[in-house]
């Protein structure tokens, strides 16, 4: 990062200085960096492949030809509304001190708790997916591996600590990987589409375009019996569900260097290049598909049934084996982002053990202790919830049907909040970055307006579940809030508070040999 000059550097650390914050973590982001991790929580060969039967079980080639573009836009209108906001705080947990600076100690302590246990348990839904994933290209094939819940614990287990491990030893090994798994996606995702293309029997573009209800026993009863228009709309949460995660962006901000600028560019690109690239890999997809219904019955089974009839073995395997490091590499980032969120929280003593959960490693000038606690807890949220069911469905799936709700709603809320800031006292400047008054709360709206859509669709059957949850949270969140946390909680420094932190700022850089 040769363009990255002391005066740059200088004031990176200014603008957190004057946040309250000491630069404890070390900047070893670039640009694209901060972009990468995005793009690597976001993994179109992620969420795009495990949740493909969202689509193909449900409204067919339309939901991937039109469904697609439509979802992919509702969190482009999120990434654009807060990356305006990011411009302007560039701070590690952005979305806590969005949250606490845009409206108060509440709404940012609330923003953290959805924030948090979003980012936990999606941690523990990627690994479970990749190890689905693992299990139907080689654990079962090759292997003889069967599926049961001892086999997904050790797993998850065995991948999640190596993810740990790797960001424990420094944002440099981190940010290299996740540098190699934005290459990685984008050239695995031309591939897979290329070769689809190569074995497609015909070419029906029109079925991109063709609506069908596969809803029911049609689908493989991915989705209940429901209308053509409801199995349309509910397709949509395949783009919503895994156009997710470019909060990292937010997140690292103390890692990246120019954060003003970056980050703002790197939450929205992210996004952008995510959609492209996953539209043109499904379309290659379902065009490759020998018949969209027998596709359908096949439910949740969907792509290697697709794969396994069409393509050739070698070849199959060899997309398989990226697909997979490209599923690891995404669980390895959303590692990165969740322990940004524990240290940034608890620097301002937000959550049990705080004191523990801020320490930075002087060696490795990451939060050792935030990276492993966020880790443990996604192993041991799927162990626990696989363990429980709630009539014939297991606790963990109910959960995981809340966690993008939580994700989004802590997009929400410093949106919302900042819609009714701009220009106040609260939000006076903004950052170089900035769209001015009048998209900002265009977008600001439109993220509003998508964020009823996404719970309206998030709490459908099969997630009916989804509504009670959330709604305990929240009665959960008030009750700690008004008998515990509204006494003992301050918040972000402001004001005055921060000009008394320069002391303890200058100590805890020197800790860690940034002075």
């Amino acid at each position: 990062m040769s363009d990255y000059t002391e005066v740059d550097k200088k004031q990176d650390m200014q603008i957190l200085h004057s946040m309250g914050y000491a630069q404890e973590l070390e900047r070893r982001m670039s640009q694209f960096s901060n972009f990468a991790v995005s793009f690597s929580i976001i993994c179109i060969l992620s969420g795009g492949i495990n949740s493909l039967a969202q689509a193909t079980s449900g409204a067919g080639g339309a939901a991937i030809g039109i469904g697609w573009p439509l979802g992919c836009f509702i969190s482009f209108v999120f990434a654009v509304a807060m990356a305006q906001i990011s411009s302007a705080y560039p701070t590690a947990g952005g979305l806590y001190h969005w949250g606490s600076i845009l409206g108060n100690r509440f709404t940012g302590w609330l923003t953290a708790w959805f924030n948090l246990l979003g980012l936990v348990t999606v941690l523990g839904a990627i690994n479970v997916g990749t190890y689905y994933f693992f299990m139907g290209s080689f654990g079962t094939p090759y292997f003889g591996l069967e599926d049961t819940t001892m086999t997904r614990i050790v797993f998850l287990a065995i991948i999640t600590g190596a993810q740990a491990l790797v960001n424990h030893m420094g944002i440099g090994l981190t940010a290299k990987l996740t540098d190699f798994s934005g290459y990685l996606i984008f050239v695995t995702a031309i591939l897979l589409a290329l070769v689809c293309l190569a074995a497609a029997d015909t070419y029906e573009i029109s079925r991109l375009f063709t609506f069908s209800n596969y809803s029911g026993e049609t689908g493989g009863n991915v989705w209940p019996q429901t209308s053509g228009t409801w199995v349309f709309l509910l397709g949509l949460l395949l783009p919503i569900y895994t156009i997710t995660g470019y909060d990292a962006s937010a997140h690292t901000s103390e890692e990246t260097v120019k954060a003003a600028h970056s980050v703002p560019r790197g939450m929205i690109s992210s996004v952008l290049w995510a959609a492209l690239f996953g539209y043109i890999m499904l379309c290659s997809f379902v065009l490759m598909i020998p018949d969209m219904d027998e596709a359908a019955k096949q439910g949740w089974n969907v792509f290697f049934w697709a794969m396994d009839a069409q393509v050739n073995p070698v070849i199959k395997d060899v997309l398989y084996l990226a697909i997979f490091v490209s599923q690891w590499l995404c669980g390895l980032a959303t590692v990165t982002s969740v322990s940004r969120m524990i240290f940034a929280f608890s620097r301002d003593g937000g959550l049990p053990a705080s004191k523990a959960l801020s320490k930075v490693s002087p060696t490795y000038r990451t939060p050792v202790a935030a990276i492993w606690t966020g880790s443990i807890l996604a192993v041991l949220f799927v162990w626990g919830s696989s363990l429980v069911s709630i009539g014939d469905t297991p606790v963990y799936t109910i959960v995981v049907s809340c966690t993008v709700i939580f994700l989004f709603f802590s997009f929400a809320i410093p949106i919302t909040l900042g819609l009714f800031a701009w220009g106040t006292s609260k939000w006076d400047k903004m950052g170089p970055w900035n769209l001015g008054e009048g998209m900002f709360k265009l977008f600001a709206i439109l993220s509003i307006v998508a964020m009823v859509l996404i719970f309206v669709l998030g709490i459908q059957p099969p997630n009916a579940w989804a509504l009670y949850i959330t709604v305990g949270f929240l009665i959960v969140t008030g009750i700690i809030w008004f008998a515990f946390e509204n006494r003992r909680f301050r918040g972000p420094p402001i004001g005055d508070e921060v000009a008394r932190r320069q002391a303890e700022i200058a100590a805890a850089e020197k800790a860690v040999g940034e002075a």
